[in-house]
């Protein structure tokens, strides 16, 4: 058994350096280089972690003989080809989601993985959060009862930039994937999906192809039937919401407030939200990462894995077109 791991950390932008921070608190682990085409941000990131050395060689941080684990933070365009070139070279591999945006790129990595034998996890830090890790539990335990209902919302504090939104995949595949990933996670494989959308918050969504709300209904296979919001827009903060219902009981995965008090003044009473993905999800990204590590030392095929982001994407895909056709999609249209 291995009992450090010595990783090339590619990519040292906003959520490279969130992850490296995480890093630093994760045992048995030792980042040697941080590889970024942006020299100063490999530098930066090389600080955080306390890197032996920085790069702006990408490849060749993935080749370098004192490198046993790959990590993928790049930004998403990127990700395929770096995570075929890790899994070429034989290092196991955690790679922020998605692999790609679409359904071909996706699946030649799959294949790719499959075939090399790799161990590889994909970045969907939700199912690490301690709720949704506890809600997989008691569902496993037969808590709730046989599963009926599931229902999930989802709420950006604020829309990102339009440039970032006109090839982000639209909402579906960018934002409400981890939702499809979750409900897969909880519930089962999804069977069929009817989705709606508007550009309520800012016009330029639909000028670029893209709506800003949206709602999505699916039938899975077991016969669970659930339902989706997601906003680009929440002026009250990030709202994260998750219920599954059983024949016994429910189960309600939700974090209403940052800090765990409330201020109370004349008949009135606040509490803080969380801002964003990074702060509400803080200790999930560290999680995650220590799951992969454990996975890799004790001999089990990491999860979340490559399959996994296939499924989703697959969700994803098929909300995306029962948006534009307007009429509900199959998962076996989505090939």
């Amino acid at each position: 058994m291995k009992q450090e791991y010595r990783v090339a950390f590619l990519g040292a932008g906003r959520m490279g350096l969130t992850h490296l921070r995480n890093l630093a608190g994760v045992k048995g682990v030792r980042v040697v280089v941080v590889a970024d085409t942006v020299e100063e941000n490999a530098r930066r990131g090389a600080q955080v972690a306390g890197a032996e050395r920085a790069s702006d060689d990408i490849l060749g941080a993935i080749k370098a003989p004192d490198v046993d684990a790959v990590m993928i933070a790049t930004p998403t365009p990127t990700h395929a080809e770096l995570l075929e070139a890790a899994v070429l070279a034989g290092k196991p591999t955690w790679c922020e989601k998605p692999i790609t945006q679409d359904l071909a790129g996706t699946r030649r990595v799959v294949d790719l993985i499959a075939a090399r034998g790799v161990p590889v996890q994909i970045g969907f830090m939700r199912r690490f959060d301690p709720g949704y890790a506890e809600a997989r539990r008691r569902i496993d335990a037969g808590d709730i009862g046989v599963l009926e209902r599931f229902s999930a919302s989802s709420c950006d504090t604020a829309p990102p930039p339009i440039g970032y939104i006109a090839t982000s995949g639209g909402i579906f595949v960018d934002m409400s994937v981890h939702d499809f990933d979750l409900a897969r996670f909880l519930c089962g494989e999804v069977d069929e999906v009817f989705a709606w959308g508007d550009s309520r918050i800012d016009p330029a969504f639909a000028e670029v192809g893209d709506v800003d709300i949206a709602v999505a209904t699916l039938r899975f296979r077991n016969g669970v039937l659930g339902t989706l919001q997601a906003s680009r827009r929440a002026v009250w903060g990030y709202d994260i919401r998750t219920e599954v219902a059983g024949s016994t009981g429910k189960l309600v995965i939700d974090a209403p407030q940052k800090t765990p008090v409330r201020q109370y003044g004349p008949l009135s009473s606040t509490v803080d939200h969380f801002a964003s993905f990074p702060d509400r999800f803080e200790a999930a990204y560290r999680l995650e990462m220590e799951a992969f590590f454990d996975a890799l030392r004790n001999g089990r095929a990491p999860t979340p894995s490559a399959a996994d982001a296939l499924e989703s994407l697959r969700v994803a895909l098929a909300a995306t077109r029962s948006l534009h056709e307007r009429r509900a999609v199959k998962l076996s249209e989505i090939v």
